[in-house]
């Protein structure tokens, strides 16, 4: 398994992904398995970097979050599910550079 963690990791970060749009993250986040929220309001696995998180993260934290989720995935044996789910999603679902430049043209996308 870990050759197929290191695989999909290796496809996330390449050709300027940052992260799956929010709607398309928000659904990968819905599939991982044991999501639950602590006495303290955090969640496990944290929570996806959309909303107003989207804004105010850097792209290194958007990667670093997806990676997370990613890890939760191989460590509840849904690896493979995860890494289709994300195999599959089209260029203008993936946030790319700083993030904010997709996010505009994918909100006007929504609109059509």
């Amino acid at each position: 398994m870990k050759d197929e963690l290191k695989l999909l990791i290796e496809y996330i970060q390449s050709d300027g992904r940052i992260c799956p749009m929010p709607d398309y993250w928000n659904k990968l986040w819905q599939m991982l398995p044991e999501r639950k929220q602590k006495e303290n309001g955090e969640w496990n696995p944290s929570l996806p970097l959309i909303l107003a998180a989207w804004w105010n993260t850097t792209t290194e934290q958007k990667r670093e979050r997806l990676i997370q989720h990613i890890q939760h995935a191989a460590n509840h044996d849904i690896l493979e599910k995860v890494d289709s789910f994300l195999r599959k999603l089209s260029s203008d679902q993936w946030a790319y550079g700083d993030g904010t430049t997709d996010w505009e043209r994918w909100q006007g996308s929504k609109q059509k």
